[in-house]
């Protein structure tokens, strides 16, 4: 199955866009000696739209995942010690971290709470619980405070940790042109992670194919793209490869 994500007279099939070939994609220059991020993409009805889209979802989505997400808060306090929920500074839009919310899913005398660290397959860091919660994304579910809070969409680029690297290199520093996926708000789910990118990034390849995929959903929003990023993620993305 292959997922068509349309903008003005083209189309991103399977193959991952190249980041140069994006219309409209500015990289961000340099002013007093640091990066800049570029104004919001969405103005007017879309931003309306768009923000509306994750009250009008996200509020539906809690009614609806509370049994489940009460249960996972149990299973996390039950199980091992430490607080039921992680906070961790992670990148907003416009560059402007927050603090993301989480069910925690490691010791919590051995997690990590900046990201520097990332997450490996067997990390002997993670619950019993926590790797059940991993894998199916259910440890993601309190995101959906934050998409009420406005620091988050349901659908967006991933927000990273600001500690994140990539082969010892701070994420923004290895990939150029990195911060022009902070022009929107990050999201639970994003049209990177439906089409294969998720989970660890351990090699420059994949951070390339990443920010392709955020910069290709900043530059061709639409509702429509939206509904269909997550019809692929209830279909595919819990329990998918990447998760652990």
């Amino acid at each position: 199955m292959q997922l068509q994500v349309f903008g003005p007279g083209r189309a991103y099939g399977e193959q991952a866009p190249s980041s140069d070939n994006l219309p409209g994609a500015t990289h961000g220059d340099t002013r007093d000696g640091g990066p800049t991020v570029p104004v919001r993409p969405l103005a007017g009805w879309r931003a309306v739209a768009k923000r509306a889209e994750d009250l009008v979802l996200a509020s539906l989505l809690l009614m609806l995942l509370s049994p489940m997400m009460l249960v996972a808060a149990v299973l996390v306090a039950s199980t091992s010690s430490g607080p039921v929920m992680l906070r961790q500074r992670r990148f907003g839009f416009g560059d402007v971290p927050f603090m993301i919310f989480k069910f925690r899913t490691m010791y919590d005398d051995k997690g990590d709470r900046t990201g520097a660290r990332a997450t490996v397959p067997g990390d002997q860091r993670v619950t019993r619980v926590g790797r059940f919660l991993r894998a199916s994304s259910i440890d993601e579910l309190p995101q959906l405070f934050n998409v009420l809070k406005g620091e988050m969409s349901l659908v967006g680029p991933r927000p990273h940790p600001v500690e994140m690297r990539v082969l010892g290199v701070y994420y923004y520093d290895a990939v150029p042109g990195y911060r022009d996926r902070h022009r929107m708000k990050p999201g639970i789910t994003g049209l990177a992670q439906v089409n294969g990118y998720r989970g660890l990034v351990d090699t420059l390849e994949k951070a390339e194919g990443r920010l392709a995929w955020d910069l290709a959903y900043v530059e061709r929003w639409s509702l429509g793209m939206d509904m269909r990023i997550l019809g692929r993620t209830l279909v595919k993305g819990f329990f998918g490869p990447g998760a652990f």
